[in-house]
């Protein structure tokens, strides 16, 4: 459905509950290396829980080697704190790219520049600097898919609510 892209992530736990968001998202995540863990630590798939194993999972040896295969373009969001479009006015279609970069850096800034019109950001009150990757991630994609919901395989789990 869509495709969420970690450049050079460095939080074990972070990947893995943003692994487990694509698992019900039915999303494909691409990890961009360098990352800062190895992608068997067990913190990983610990925070992922038996959902890994379910993963849609790309790995690009850097990111020159992604923006090859996957040009930013109008299909692409960058997420960051340093633009003032709101992420929830961006028109999210299926199969976009939502790019995510490292907790430290962020994605460079040389990319951001060239690219104004596909940053996005989460509003954040005045005394706050930044979000954690995984929450980021999971207020932009499960907007993403309110808008795109039409056609979504949603799981099923049986209804365990009865009235007295």
């Amino acid at each position: 459905m869509f495709n969420i892209v970690l450049v050079e992530p460095q939080i074990p736990q972070n990947t893995g509950t943003i692994g487990r968001l694509c698992v019900n998202l039915g999303a494909t995540l691409h990890l961009i290396k360098p990352l800062g863990f190895d992608i068997d630590d067990k913190a990983v798939k610990r925070a992922g829980l038996d959902y890994w194993k379910h993963l849609d999972l790309v790995v690009w040896e850097s990111f020159e080697e992604y923006l090859k295969v996957h040009p930013i373009g109008k299909n692409s969001y960058l997420g960051t704190t340093k633009t003032d479009n709101l992420y929830f006015n961006a028109p999210f279609q299926k199969g976009d790219h939502i790019l995510f970069g490292s907790e430290t850096k962020g994605i460079d800034e040389k990319v951001l520049l060239a690219h104004p019109q596909q940053c996005i950001t989460i509003p954040m009150g005045g005394k706050g600097r930044s979000l954690n990757l995984g929450v980021s991630v999971g207020v932009v994609i499960y907007d993403a898919l309110r808008q795109n919901y039409e056609g979504f395989e949603k799981i099923t789990i049986a209804n365990t609510l009865k009235e007295n």
